[in-house]
This record gives C-alpha cells, sequence and structure tokens, in this order.
C-alpha cells in the first residue's frame, strides 16, 4: 500500500515538472519573437528618416547653389559697361526706354560715376524747366440780359391770392377809399403808384374777389371786392415797376364799365412799346393782364391804363384793383 502512494506521488512529480518545462520553452519563444519583431520595426524607421533627410538635404543644397549663381549673375559688370573698360572710354549713348510717356528718358543703366556717388548710383535728376506756355485769358463776363418786354390779357379768376401770386411785391386799392392802399408786407418794394389824371373813386362791387395773408397796412383778408376807377376819356392810372436785370412777371387785375381801356406798356431804356385793349360798349368787364419784362438795374417798366373811349354819357370808365410782382 505504501509503495503504491509512493509510485503514484513519484508519476505526478514528474508530469508536473514536465509541463512547467514545456511552459517555459513556450514562454521563451514568445519572448524571442517579439524581441526581433521590435527590432526590426527600429530598424525600419530609422532606414526611413535616414531617407527624410537625404532628400532635406539635396534640397537645401539646390537652394544654395541657385542663391549662389543669383549674387554670381548679379555682381558681373554689364555688357556695355566691359565693352567701355575694354575701349578706354565712356558710352556718350543713352538709350531711350520704350515704356511710357512718363519713363521716357530713364534707363536702368547707372551712367558714369561721380564724385562723391557710390558706383552705379545715379545723380539727382534737375528740377523740371519750369513751363512757359501763357495762361489761358479768363472767361469774359456775362453780358447783361437784352431788355425784353410783352403784354398779354385774359380772363381774371373768380379770386385771386395776391400772397401767392405776388412773391416780390403786391398792391390793392380802395380798400378803405379812393385813395387808400395796401402793400406786401416785407415786400420789394418795386411797385410804385405815380398817380393818373382824373379821381378816383372807390368801388366795392366788383365780381371778382381778391385775398392776402400778408398785408401791411390792413395784415389780412378775405373776398376783397374793392377797387377804384376813374371816369372819362383819357383819365387812368399810371405805375412803374423796377427791374433788376432779371426776368419779371408782372399781373394787373383790372377792369372797364361801358368804356375802352388800353394798357400801354414801356422800358424807361427807350424801345418800342407794347399795348392791350378791352372793351364793352354795354356792361363791366374784367381780365387779367399779364406783363413780362427784362430790364438792367435801375431801369423801370412804365404802365399806363386809361380810358380811350366811353359809350355813355353816364362815367365811362377803367378800373383797378391790384398788381402783384413775381
Amino acid at each position: 500500500m505504501v509503495e503504491l502512494e509512493g509510485s503514484v506521488a513519484d508519476d505526478y512529480r514528474t508530469r508536473t515538472d514536465s509541463g512547467a518545462e514545456d511552459a517555459s520553452a513556450k514562454h521563451r519563444s514568445g519572448a524571442v519573437t517579439s524581441g526581433q519583431t521590435r527590432a526590426a520595426l527600429r530598424r525600419v524607421a530609422r532606414a526611413r528618416q535616414r531617407r527624410r533627410w537625404a532628400v532635406e538635404g539635396v534640397a537645401v543644397l539646390a537652394c544654395l547653389a541657385a542663391l549662389i549663381s543669383y549674387l554670381s549673375f548679379r555682381s558681373e559688370p554689364a555688357p556695355e559697361d566691359d565693352q567701355a573698360g575694354r575701349s578706354g572710354g565712356v558710352t556718350g549713348v543713352v538709350a531711350r526706354s520704350p515704356g511710357f510717356p512718363a519713363t521716357d528718358g530713364r534707363t536702368g543703366d547707372a551712367g558714369p560715376a561721380e564724385p562723391g556717388l557710390r558706383p552705379r548710383q545715379r545723380p539727382p535728376s534737375p528740377d523740371p524747366t519750369p513751363s512757359t506756355t501763357a495762361p489761358a485769358p479768363p472767361p469774359p463776363p456775362p453780358s447783361p440780359q437784352s431788355p425784353e418786354l410783352s403784354v398779354t390779357r385774359g380772363e381774371m379768376p373768380a379770386e385771386v391770392n395776391l400772397t401767392a401770386v405776388g412773391a416780390r411785391d403786391w398792391m390793392h386799392w380802395g380798400q378803405r377809399g379812393g385813395n387808400s392802399t395796401v402793400r406786401k408786407r416785407a415786400g420789394s418794394g418795386e411797385i410804385a403808384d405815380e398817380g393818373g389824371a382824373g379821381t378816383r373813386v372807390a368801388w366795392d362791387g366788383n365780381q371778382e374777389h381778391v385775398r392776402w395773408s400778408d398785408g401791411s397796412s390792413q395784415r389780412s383778408a378775405r373776398d376783397s371786392s374793392e377797387g377804384v376807377y376813374t371816369c372819362g376819356a383819357g383819365n387812368g392810372f399810371s405805375l412803374a415797376v423796377a427791374g433788376s436785370g432779371e426776368s419779371r412777371t408782372v399781373q394787373l387785375y383790372g377792369g372797364i364799365w361801358m368804356a375802352r381801356g388800353r394798357l400801354e406798356a414801356r422800358l424807361s431804356t427807350g424801345g418800342p412799346a407794347s399795348s392791350v385793349v378791352l372793351e364793352d360798349p354795354y356792361t363791366s368787364q374784367s381780365a387779367q393782364f399779364t406783363i413780362k419784362f427784362t430790364v438792367p438795374k435801375g431801369a423801370r417798366l412804365l404802365l399806363t391804363w386809361k380810358v380811350e373811349k366811353v359809350f355813355t354819357p353816364h362815367c365811362g370808365n377803367v378800373g383797378l384793383q391790384a398788381v402783384a410782382v413775381r
């Protein structure tokens, strides 16, 4: 029994030792294989790094060779300079640039050296010669506008806003009697009442009305039918409007009753006059007269609105309501 147990124990130890030796052999074999693989990878990496260094070195050498060639080319003397040195003189011909006019006469050649200048340094260019071309004469002053004059007649509107049509000046008659007037407040004062033959009478029955909002003696008025009239052939009104050298437009609002009225316009500087007639032998009639004129400053437009003929012994007349200038 004892011998049987000892034999079993010996057999167990024998199998155990054999398995340990097999395991040790397998471990040593795996370690050797792994170490050989790592060494091979290191050798491949070192070979690749050496090839990269070689390529970079070749590129650096090529760049250095190109730089040295460029510097050698820049330091070589120009053929013209060599030709001049061999002949013992300096050429006197300077090539002209075929480029733009601004660069004409200036080349890249430095020319002969001068004392105090570094080699191939160009001497300063001389100041350009001032132009001798005479300046253009100033334009002649504008000639004053030629005098002009025209008169037309149209129907008077049912209502006239003097503030709107008389941007520069306006004047109204008959608001408080035959000799009363209302002027534009802060107007230019270009309109002048120079009287006229006959007695002026106030009248408040005109069918056409006027209005304003910038009067002087009377600040505003609405639906004013007032005006003045004078009876008898040869009687009427004389007015004047100052000129300024610019074109002006005058609106005269007047009428007649059983008469023929004539509006005459002329310039104080002389020249032909212009006139227009308004006639009604049976009743009253109103009109808007438009006068356009241009005269130099200091000259005037002269207007005469008078009775040329009457058709009744009972005060055939001409009437006047307002005058406006723009």
